[in-house]
């Protein structure tokens, strides 16, 4: 019950602590690789499970095309679980599976690309995919290269299998830093030099020579700098941490920021033959005195997810850099897609990590479940911007037993929504009515419009009326009919116009025009929108 010198009524205060507030991972900016818009495609989950195959996606790539979808904008091809073989390749990379992709991903890109296409990939921020396949974490530099060098430009990370980091850090009692390749220690520095805060603490010891090592790095509350760290010239050296194993049945984490960029220690549990370890990772320091600081940054379950989709988000970044260097071509962006299912707040943090984030657990075919995603997804407008989306999961439209009006008002809320719109359905055996919805320029041009402003419920009941701001001063006004029966809503324009988040007047926008028939009303001959049962009418005022 007692870790790292943490009495036991602390430590099971510490297991009530909420898990999705991020505490501090210290990640400024917000995920910046050049996409801006919510991207546009088909996925092959929905549908085809388990059970895909380079014919069947070579196929769909060609329905697309055929049947207009490419030209409306859906762009992306992508590949969910179980493109991959069960066996990494000799040299430890992902390869696509030698039976049903023995082609290669590769070539698969390279035929997607001649018709038009992007493909986009999946896998898992785990050590297998939900499909039990090999996945990312841990590889997360490797596969990127990997994706990038295939000419991937989607990829979803999905959170199965995932081992969470772990929030204790380890006893250290000293720090060294090497030349590399030499031998060299150039500086070794106990922990008697380093100044200790919050919850860090040196405690005394008889294991080591220096007699103490710092305790309390844990959780992001404590943390040890070693401010005199000396180095001749900058460059690429060796640092490695000294622990005592006190504790040692238990992963451990440790964060060096140096020179404001981070550093990490994975620590796995240690046998105690000896008394002692050492851990070390390739740093950057500076020509004269660095500053090393020690914390483990992981407060809450939520910190931990953040930090390894920004390691994945980083390393395809870097992925794509490097192979428009070797190929002597433009970057090719990656669409990083956070997949975990909303289980920690991602809209409180993702837009640092990714360009969209899934807000729900997988979508299904069933109105109720479609309004339950929609229910939730609507709350969190607030956090979309140009390049970071809230994602409400794949569309339905075209499966189960959606009616019409289920099938219009799930792609129209949606396009308010700014959410990516992935088809899920088979687009080899799409219906005209279906091809009609998902390809309605108008609603499409609502979904990609330059603002990125996801719509705001301004009214919520048994009708709800959502508004969003588009480019140029117009708004896109939609009111969904959440019931199984008809129904009518008085419109109130003036509430709406003067909603902070809509910021506008109706002076100069007269007229308004209906999505689905093109039709030109003035607002004066909406003063009541008339609904069949779960009916969505979308108007675009000004």
């Amino acid at each position: 019950m007692k870790r790292n010198g943490m009495c036991p009524l602390c430590y099971l205060k510490q297991l009530f602590t909420p898990k999705s507030r991020i505490t501090s991972i210290d990640v400024e900016q917000d995920y910046d690789n050049g996409v801006t818009a919510p991207p546009m495609g088909w996925s092959s989950w929905n549908t085809f499970k388990n059970h895909i195959d380079q014919e069947m996606i070579l196929e769909t790539a060609k329905a697309m095309r055929d049947k207009g979808l490419i030209d409306a904008g859906y762009r992306y091809l992508n590949l969910d679980d179980c493109w991959h073989d069960s066996q990494r390749t000799a040299e430890g990379e992902l390869q696509g599976d030698r039976v049903t992709f023995s082609m290669g991903i590769a070539e698969l890109v390279k035929q997607a690309n001649a018709m038009g296409l992007k493909v986009g990939a999946y896998s898992s921020n785990g050590v297998y995919t939900c499909e039990d396949l090999p996945a990312s974490l841990y590889h997360e530099q490797k596969d990127a290269l990997t994706l990038a060098r295939w000419g991937i430009e989607f990829f979803k990370y999905d959170f199965c299998h995932n081992v969470a980091i772990s929030s204790y850090a380890p006893l250290v009692y000293a720090i060294d830093v090497s030349e590399i390749g030499t031998g060299k220690v150039l500086q070794s520095i106990t922990c008697d030099r380093a100044v200790v805060r919050g919850t860090a603490k040196l405690m005394p010891t008889k294991k080591v020579a220096c007699k103490r090592y710092i305790s309390g790095m844990d959780k992001a509350k404590g943390e040890a700098i070693f401010d005199n760290v000396y180095v001749k010239e900058g460059g690429e050296y060796i640092l490695t941490l000294r622990i005592v194993k006190k504790g040692s049945d238990y992963d451990k984490f440790l964060r060096a920021r140096i020179n404001g960029k981070s550093y990490y220690f994975d620590i796995p549990p240690q046998k105690v033959w000896n008394t002692v370890a050492r851990f070390s990772t390739q740093v950057t320091l500076q020509e004269g005195v660095n500053v090393i600081e020690l914390t483990n940054p992981i407060g809450t379950r939520a910190d931990s997810a953040m930090l390894q989709y920004y390691k994945m988000g980083k390393a395809l970044q870097d992925a794509a850099e490097q192979v428009a260097i070797e190929s002597g071509e433009p970057v090719k962006p990656i669409t990083f897609s956070v997949c975990e299912w909303g289980r920690n707040d991602p809209h409180n943090w993702a837009s640092k990590t990714g360009n969209m984030w899934r807000t729900t657990p997988d979508i299904m075919s069933m109105w109720w479940w479609i309004k339950r995603i929609y229910e939730h997804n609507v709350t969190l407008h607030r956090y979309a911007s140009v390049g970071h989306y809230n994602d409400p999961d794949m569309l339905e439209v075209g499966n189960g037993k959606l009616t019409r009006e289920q099938n219009k008002s799930h792609f129209a809320l949606w396009c308010m929504m700014n959410a990516p719109l992935m088809l899920g359905n088979d687009v080899r055996k799409i219906t005209d009515d279906v091809l009609s919805i998902v390809t309605n320029k108008a609603l499409i041009a609502i979904n990609q419009d330059e603002l990125g402003r996801q719509a705001k419920r301004i009214i919520k009941g048994g009708v709800d009326v959502l508004a969003k701001p588009l480019a140029g001063g117009k708004v896109a006004v939609c009111f969904f009919n959440k019931q199984g029966f008809k129904a009518s809503k008085k419109v109130d324009w003036s509430k709406i116009s003067s909603d902070e988040y809509i910021a506008t007047t109706w002076e100069g926008k007269t007229l308004a025009t209906d999505v689905w028939t093109g039709e030109s009303l003035t607002l004066g001959q909406l003063q009541k929108i008339k609904l069949d049962a779960c009916e969505s009418k979308v108007y675009v005022v000004g």
